[in-house]
């Protein structure tokens, strides 16, 4: 009886598998594609400025529409109207007003600013005190505003503004909504101009790491074409060029943090001097470590993104001769 026939060895011994072995291969796979980026270190610049300066332009528009929506937050979210009375008015007109209004199902609250405690606020404000000493009567009328509740609508605003108009005692009366309307304004236009303008920047950025991705593949094709000659998938083949998109979509998006930075940097100056003239601290609302990391996500994202289109569009007709 003949012995069995002995089955040739395999020349390519089977690695251990299992998850150990397939994050080996990652951290392989990553530690070469950081090579080859740092060995380029002019084309990655290159990439990392383009993909930068489309980030930052989108994500400047969110720091400006957060922080518009932080000053109208600051206002107490809600319009107003302020009552001036003639000089010398009673002191029982300006009561009488004022219960008037806080009977109002609309209003939320009424606060009144008698005379002598307007020409109290004005001295200490505008520092004229010995001028104002000198005069015989008060200048300062009485005044009141009166808060809306949350939800009360223009009409009702506007309904409330003529009926104390046309009260006795009262000189002017002024709704203290327009420029919070033009603030919300501005800022739903910020808002669907960044969101416009990200969809298209993002788009440029997702070509930009495409497009650099599919350099990189004509640049390793042989090596490409020798892994699927012994026998390599096409994920195996993909992976270093998916490492490729995010590395550069990673630093495209630390580049354009620093541009976002070192814009605040630039306009601090005047910012912090525009809010001191209201009295008020510069706070940059939005511009934390949460707003970092979702830049740099997005950048990974775009980048990854555009190496699979990339890998997709010219892997597919990869021929082995």
């Amino acid at each position: 009886m003949s012995p069995p026939p002995r089955v040739p060895r395999d020349p390519w011994p089977r690695m251990p598998g299992g998850l150990a072995a397939f994050g080996r291969d990652h951290v392989r796979v990553a530690r070469e594609s950081v090579d080859f980026v740092s060995t380029r270190l002019g084309t990655t610049l290159l990439v990392w400025v383009l993909v930068g300066i489309a980030l930052a332009l989108p994500g400047g528009l969110f720091l400006v529409q957060a922080n518009l929506t932080a000053m109208t937050a600051g206002w107490e979210g809600r319009p107003g109207i302020s009552v001036y009375f003639e000089l010398g008015a009673p002191a029982d007109t300006v009561d009488s007003i004022a219960a008037l209004i806080g009977a109002r199902a609309e209003v939320e609250a009424v606060e009144v600013v008698s005379a002598a405690a307007a020409l109290e606020e004005f001295q200490r404000h505008a520092q004229v005190a010995d001028a104002l000493a000198m005069l015989d009567e008060n200048p300062l009328p009485a005044s009141l505003r009166a808060t809306l509740r949350l939800g009360s609508d223009a009409a009702a605003l506007d309904a409330l503004a003529d009926s104390l108009g046309s009260e006795a005692g009262v000189a002017e009366v002024v709704v203290e909504r327009t420029w919070l309307e033009r603030i919300s304004d501005i800022s739903r236009a910020v808002r669907r101009l960044g969101l416009m303008l990200g969809i298209l920047f993002g788009l440029g950025a997702l070509l930009v790491t495409a497009t650099s991705v599919r350099l990189a593949i004509e640049t390793r094709l042989e090596e490409l074409k020798v892994l699927k000659l012994v026998g390599a998938t096409d994920a195996q083949i993909r992976r270093p060029l998916l490492y490729f998109g995010a590395l550069y979509g990673l630093g495209g998006g630390l580049f354009a943090a620093m541009i976002i930075s070192f814009c605040l940097v630039l306009i601090e100056e005047p910012l912090v001097n525009l809010a001191g003239s209201y009295g008020q601290p510069l706070e940059v609302a939005a511009f934390d470590a949460g707003f970092l990391l979702a830049i740099l996500g997005i950048g990974a994202m775009l980048g990854v993104i555009g190496a699979v289109l990339a890998a997709r569009q010219r892997l597919a007709g990869l021929e082995v001769v």
